[in-house]
């Protein structure tokens, strides 16, 4: 099946049945297919065409997968950008994918060069009469995330991609036309856009989209709307959990929920699951493999303190250094390979072969398998730091942070957390002569960095440790003491 022409089929066998709806709106199949129509005549009337970038930064809300549905009628891709970026963050998204068109709340020009289209316009639209193209090849999202160098590149995911991992997530996870998803992970992640979008609605499913997770109206939107099924992170689990015990909650319609994008303790997984009725079945996944490639059964052993067995058409691998497999029980780095694999990162060959070898994707994580088949992550190659289930790359804090006047060195680490899982902590030395107070140096980086980026302790000490080769070490600055806050 592919996502171009979902729409017409949707509107085709069942016209009248519930599809997508948010606080504001609640669309039919032929509702949907009407609006993804209009959007793409208003797309078409702006030049865009097959091979071109429309960049979504919109929060999450119905014109969000309006938008992305009318792109990828008319063989254009989609790339989601936060839409809380600073300035500087989202150019760089917006330039490096070559974006034509950035579809946001207001019209707001973000990059003078390219034109910016208020989601109230796209219903304006002359219905779009053109047959969609319906093409596995064409590039279908393209996803940013930064590697060790902290520089944010393109995941490129194709339509093959998103085909693939839907067809797994649709089999692992048992959904069915009957199934209704709530949608509270934000939609420029691609968690949020395959397994609560893109999984239930070609399944013949509905979705309600939430903006937010909001810990005050949960429980209630799932005692009305009555969804099967959603997808969160630890963090949000582990407030749940927090909830006083008085509160009792109607969860009867969840089959189950979904935990991952941070791993989870085996101790709230089990306690959550005592407490509310309905499994949290764990996986694992990264945007290079198109948002998944692990999974506890939902019928079936489930273990925690892993993250389950490959989908169905996926191979995991451990590997040493050299890239060697090892036997069951070894621990090394986490290797991949399926069709959900990315075709590569947006004009960077180089990395791409790094990051692809032999057909296999090199993950950056380390895990082990056990006698059953079932992967554990035990670490992480990379320095990226977790907080509530967004990457957080340190590169990217030290550089802000080096460009304050007179800073020598900055260095990043992350710190456990219970609510966030883990935190921001950054320790920074000035050049002889020059200092400043902790709360300069973090309205520096808010003005710069996006809230959650942003460190909520700055040391400011005398020389940052090194280690035996001039780098920085960062395991012994873990075991220096730190601020409470910024």
């Amino acid at each position: 099946m592919g996502f171009s022409t979902l729409p017409d089929m949707r509107a085709a066998s069942a016209p009248h049945a519930p599809c997508i709806a948010d606080a504001a709106a609640a669309l039919s199949n032929g509702e949907f297919h009407s609006k993804v129509l209009a959007a793409a005549g208003v797309f078409v009337d702006l030049g865009i065409g097959a091979g071109d970038v429309v960049a979504i930064m919109l929060p999450n809300q119905v014109e969000f997968v309006v938008t992305m549905f009318a792109a990828w009628r008319l063989g254009a891709a989609v790339t989601p950008i936060n839409p809380n970026l600073t300035l500087n963050e989202a150019t760089h998204q917006i330039e490096d994918s070559k974006a034509r068109l950035i579809v946001n709340t207001t019209g707001e020009s973000v990059v003078p060069a390219v034109r910016s289209l208020p989601a109230g316009k796209l219903r304006e639209g002359a219905r779009h009469a053109g047959a969609p193209i319906d093409d596995p090849a064409a590039l279908a999202l393209l996803i940013y995330t930064s590697g060790t160098t902290g520089v944010p590149k393109g995941v490129m995911l194709d339509h093959a991609n998103l085909d693939a991992m839907s067809d797994m997530g649709r089999m692992s996870l048992k959904i069915t036309a009957a199934d209704h998803c709530l949608l509270v992970l934000p939609l420029f992640h691609v968690n949020g856009i395959v397994v609560s979008i893109l999984v239930p609605l070609s399944a013949g499913g509905q979705v309600t989209i939430r903006k937010r997770f909001d810990i005050n109206t949960f429980f209630d939107d799932t005692a009305r709307l009555r969804p099967t099924y959603f997808s969160a992170v630890p963090t949000i689990y582990a407030m749940l959990n927090a909830l006083p015990d008085s509160v009792r909650p109607d969860t009867s319609s969840l089959r189950y929920a979904i935990c991952g994008a941070a791993p989870a303790s085996a101790e709230l997984l089990k306690s959550f699951e005592a407490r509310y009725g309905f499994p949290l079945v764990e996986g694992y996944g990264l945007s290079e493999g198109t948002c998944a490639s692990t999974i506890n059964p939902i019928d079936g052993l489930r273990k925690a303190g892993t993250v389950g067995l490959p989908f169905e058409g996926q191979r995991i691998a451990i590997a040493d250094p050299q890239g060697v497999h090892l036997p069951q029980g070894e621990t090394g780095e986490v290797l991949v390979q399926g069709p959900n694999v990315m075709r590569g990162y947006l004009g960077r060959p180089e990395e791409t072969a790094k990051t692809i070898v032999d057909g296999w994707l090199r993950t950056g994580d380390t895990g082990r398998i056990d006698a059953d088949g079932y992967l554990s992550i035990v670490g992480r190659l990379k320095e990226m730091i977790i907080r509530g289930g967004e990457n957080i790359y340190p590169k990217e804090i030290e550089d802000v942070l080096c460009a304050y006047p007179g800073v020598l060195e900055a260095a990043v680490i992350g710190a456990p957390d219970e609510t966030f899982g883990e935190i921001v902590i950054a320790y920074v030395a000035f050049r002889a002569g020059s200092t400043a107070v902790p709360a300069a140096l973090d309205e520096h980086c808010a003005e710069r960095l996006t809230r959650f980026k942003r460190p909520v302790a700055i040391n400011v000490v005398d020389s940052l440790p090194k280690n035996a080769v001039g780098k920085i070490d960062k395991l012994k600055l873990r075991t220096m003491p730190r601020s409470q806050g910024a």
